[in-house]
């Protein structure tokens, strides 16, 4: 293996990590978001319930709103935790590929006379 081949394997992997960890925020403030509105439509929900007998349409949309927020989040919490394994995984591969570059320009200056 070159250095310039190890230089931009350990670059590539770089970007891989920095894409991830974007993908990880993005998941979890999609989360945030997901639970937000589950909150709220169970607050739509039980307001719906007080209200006269013309408010029961609103009610059960609420609660279909209410549960397709809670798959929502089942989800979103699913992806975030897929984010942070490929935050781990990246990050090891970026390791794997950094030492890589070490120890080829270690052999190159090792070689040298």
């Amino acid at each position: 293996m070159t250095t310039d081949i190890a230089l931009q394997q350990w670059r590539e992997a770089e970007r891989a990590a920095s894409v991830a960890r974007r993908g990880r925020v993005a998941a979890q403030t999609a989360a945030e978001a997901a639970e937000q509105a589950a909150e709220a439509a169970n607050a739509t929900a039980d307001a719906a319930k007080a209200a006269l007998t013309s408010m029961q349409l609103a009610e059960a949309s609420a609660a279909r709103t209410a549960a397709a927020a809670r798959l929502f989040v089942q989800e979103a919490r699913a992806d975030v935790a897929d984010s942070h394994t490929e935050v781990a995984m990246t990050e090891i591969a970026e390791t794997d590929a950094h030492q890589a570059y070490r120890d080829v320009v270690k052999r190159v200056e090792d070689s040298r006379p």
